[in-house]
């Protein structure tokens, strides 16, 4: 008896030490890799950014190089869509929609987001003159499963879309997951958000745009809900709770 005593105190002890040790590994790890992930997701953000501006073929390996010479990045009070004073590179869109005190429940809100922040980062693209060419703007909204954020990127008369590039989504592979096919982001290029009376026009269109429709741009095949969701975000975020007010500041050339 006090054998089998024994036999088991020991095992007992050399799985908890076990434990300790692989707590103590897995610990030490975390803290080590940290700054390693926290510079993988800048450089995946900057990545997506360069993408959505058009210049991420001209970057080739030299993301960062790249996106510090042409890319300034400002923030703005989305309310009054007037630039403010702050670190645009420390704003955490989703940190500060969950902060009461820094994001308000949108009186419309069409793009199931439930929160949105006060403030929000715009993204300035510059040529080697320093002039703006384009703009982009980070979105968020709801798609089949749960919130979809993306960038889209306007030529300068932030009217025009240059691309959207949607970065982290949780959309069903071969379907809602299509926003990020080249062939359906090729769509969006050209396109008008809005019509001459200067509402929101942009449209996802079930069964395909019709040839020359400047706001329209194809549904995802067999994504009815996802392709909803697109437009939604694109109605609110560019709508009088999103850009609306910084459009109306500065579109047409006030950027510069």
């Amino acid at each position: 008896m006090s054998s089998n005593k024994e036999t088991f105190g020991k095992t007992v002890g050399f799985v908890v030490a076990v434990c300790l040790v692989c707590a103590a590994l897995v610990s030490v790890s975390a803290v080590q890799l940290k700054p390693l992930q926290k510079a993988n997701k800048l450089l995946d953000k900057q990545t997506k950014i360069l993408e959505a501006s058009g210049l991420l073929d001209q970057a080739g390996k030299d993301i960062v190089g790249t996106y510090n010479k042409y890319v300034e990045a400002k923030l703005i009070d989305l309310d009054s869509g007037e630039f403010i004073e702050g670190d645009a590179s420390t704003f955490d869109e989703r940190r500060e929609a969950r902060d009461p005190q820094k994001s308000s429940k949108p009186e419309n809100d069409i793009a199931g987001i439930n929160r949105r922040a006060d403030n929000s980062v715009v993204y300035l693209v510059k040529n080697d003159a320093g002039q703006v060419e384009s703009v982009v703007l980070p979105i968020v909204g709801s798609g089949l499963w749960d919130l979809m954020h993306g960038y889209v990127g306007l030529e300068k008369d932030l009217n025009t879309v240059k691309s959207v590039i949607y970065s982290d989504h949780k959309e069903t592979p071969g379907l809602g997951a299509e926003v990020l096919n080249p062939n359906w982001k090729a769509l969006w290029p050209g396109k008008k958000l809005f019509d001459e009376q200067g509402d929101v026009a942009i449209k996802i269109v079930k069964g395909g745009a019709k040839q020359g429709d400047i706001h329209g741009v194809d549904a995802l095949s067999g994504a009815t809900l996802t392709s909803v969701g697109v437009e939604k975000t694109f109605v609110f975020w560019f709508g009088d709770e999103g850009y609306g007010p910084f459009i109306e500041n500065y579109r047409n050339g006030g950027l510069n």
